[in-house]
């Protein structure tokens, strides 16, 4: 059963670093406690793939990369059709790529991640 956004949000500001890293089986990314808290209490696994998938085709450019997703508002969803976007950068302005969906049930309206040398974790983690 899915966790509130009440509930996520707190629970997620209690993680500063991560004393267990976990695997991605299939495409070997690390990610932290607090992505799994994530994963586990949003049911988004799904994100942690896409994510991760994403930020891996970005190491050539750069090793750090600032991962944020957003939902959109009311008028943009309107006009672009799209609920949600994952816009993918180097934390310093510059934008690598924004992947865009259509339909999402993520449970939070926006999120920053970090991918550091194929780990993903929440910016308390770093």
């Amino acid at each position: 059963m899915k966790s509130t956004t009440e509930e996520i949000l707190k629970n997620l500001q209690r993680f500063h670093g991560s004393e267990t890293i976990y695997k991605i089986p299939l495409i070997q990314t690390r990610y932290t406690e607090g992505l799994k808290y994530l994963a586990t209490a949003a049911e988004c696994f799904w994100l942690l793939t896409d994510v991760s998938i994403m930020a891996k085709s970005l190491l050539a450019k750069s090793y750090f990369v600032t991962i944020d997703f957003r939902r959109l508002p009311e008028d943009r969803k309107d006009s672009t059709g799209y609920e949600a976007e994952i816009q993918y950068s180097d934390g310093d302005g510059n934008i690598f790529d924004t992947h865009r969906y259509n339909v999402t049930d993520f449970p939070l309206d926006k999120l920053r991640l970090f991918f550091v040398d194929g780990t993903l974790m929440l910016p308390g983690e770093y």
